[in-house]
């Protein structure tokens, strides 16, 4: 049965989710062209899914036009079925900024896997902990950067790349010049084969056969 043929009708998917009003739509995402989005939306559609978005995207693209077209179809008292939670968010920042505006718009949230559903107290105060956690986890990487840089001041040193050797970039040119590989250089010299590259491209120089 393909259930995104199915009119929506209010209350569609109530044994699968629970007794709520609305419809279930299902949103499925994969991050290369080479997975299949197909055992996604079988769960989804077992779950109750009257209609089934996708995106064949990775998760650090901004753009999901399958997850855009969702929020435009739904409306207040629908739920957004996930299989897993990490198939809406790149971060749990994001994450918890979608489920936001989803509480906002009166569109419930539910994570197969994870077994949370926003439309129940126990579900979103899962996600209350989740935002208490990603603000601890901020500003521990914020108290942890402002003691580095104290520390590396009050050492004398400045943060930040530290200055190149000149001295053992030309060494390794001219190693490089005398057939050495650019690798085996970086490792002679103690510098780092993305340096040794950058500056043979840099200075025009290339391996000798």
């Amino acid at each position: 049965m393909k259930f995104a043929a199915v009119q929506r009708t209010a209350g569609w998917g109530m044994a699968a989710l629970g007794d709520r009003v609305g419809d279930i739509l299902g949103y499925a995402r994969v991050s290369t062209g080479d997975q299949d989005i197909a055992g996604q939306t079988l769960r989804l559609e077992a779950a109750g899914a009257i209609k089934v978005f996708s995106d064949v995207r990775s998760g650090k693209s901004m753009e999901r036009p399958g997850l855009a077209a969702l929020l435009a179809y739904a409306r207040k008292g629908d739920t957004l079925a996930i299989v897993r939670l990490d198939r809406l968010g790149r971060s749990l920042s994001e994450l918890l900024t979608t489920v936001a505006m989803l509480k906002e718009r009166g569109i419930a949230l539910h994570s197969l896997e994870e077994k949370i559903d926003t439309s129940s107290a126990a579900g979103e105060l899962v996600f209350h902990v989740f935002g208490a956690i990603a603000h601890f986890e901020r500003r521990l990487i914020s108290e942890r950067t402002r003691d580095g840089v104290a520390a590396a001041k009050a050492k004398g040193k400045r943060p930040g790349r530290q200055p190149l050797d000149q001295a053992k970039v030309d060494a390794a040119m001219t190693l490089i010049r005398a057939s050495t590989s650019p690798a085996q250089a970086a490792r002679q010299l103690g510098l780092g084969r993305s340096t040794v590259y950058r500056e043979m491209k840099r200075l025009g120089v290339s391996r000798s056969e």
